[in-house]
């Protein structure tokens, strides 16, 4: 199982809400959001105005997608709580077909995983026994 958590996504006056998988092995400098085209439409961001060419290394090769910075806000929506929105990078994938949430983003978030195996996680600020399933 992975870590997968309701997030909302803000781009200018316009909100998106999705599952995204928190993903430890996307490394990145910034705190950025990896979405799909279909997403990107949806918010206002394809076709690619505003955005930079990039290509990234990945586990199974190069990708290349366009880089919005610090284009969005990001905030993950629990039953019970909510986290502090943060300014990210949006990164659009032709190849994604769910939100990725880089560990610089997760950072930001304050989501600390207690186990990716079994899909639990946690805000930071919560008690340590104060475990959530993901979805």
């Amino acid at each position: 199982m992975a870590v997968r958590i309701r997030i909302k996504i803000i781009v200018d006056q316009r909100g998106v809400e999705e599952v995204a998988l928190l993903n430890s092995g996307y490394e990145a400098p910034s705190a950025q959001l990896l979405i799909s085209v279909d997403t990107a439409e949806r918010l206002g961001l394809w076709p690619p105005r505003r955005s930079i060419k990039a290509e990234f290394e990945t586990a199974g090769g190069v990708l290349r997608a366009w880089l919005c910075p610090k284009a969005g806000r990001v905030k993950v929506l629990a039953e019970d709580a909510e986290s502090k929105e943060v300014e990210a990078d949006i990164v659009i994938s032709p190849l994604a077909d769910e939100p990725l949430i880089s560990d610089a983003l997760a950072e930001e978030l304050e989501i600390a995983v207690e186990s990716f195996g079994r899909g639990l996680w946690r805000f930071r600020w919560e008690p340590h026994s104060k475990l959530r399933q993901g979805l």
